[in-house]
């Protein structure tokens, strides 16, 4: 595992994998602009859809084993966690004026 390509997130989360093949975390997955053939391949059988060359940035639910596999490839610039995002809700109290 190439932990320079990891932000500090990704780096915690694997941390606590308990299932290293299962496809748990979410991640931004970033590369050189120009990917050959192999390395779309390798994006692929990963799970990454919409793989195309003059694509850099890939989004993907993957495994510690894919993580680490993908970090040291030398196309792959850097890993970083993806967090799920949620809604938030916000009440806004509307008082009456009174003139």
């Amino acid at each position: 595992m190439n932990y320079q390509k990891l932000d500090a997130a990704l780096a915690t989360a694997l941390n606590d994998v308990q299932d290293s093949e299962e496809a748990s975390l979410g991640v931004f997955i970033y590369t050189e602009p120009v990917l050959d053939s192999a390395a779309i391949a390798v994006l692929e059988s990963f799970g990454v859809s919409g793989v195309i060359s003059g694509k850099d940035i890939f989004t993907a639910t993957l495994s510690a084993n894919a993580i680490s596999q993908l970090s040291e490839q030398p196309w792959v610039i850097s890993l970083k966690r993806s967090q799920q995002l949620r809604l938030v809700h916000k009440i806004i109290n509307t008082g009456k004026l009174d003139a």
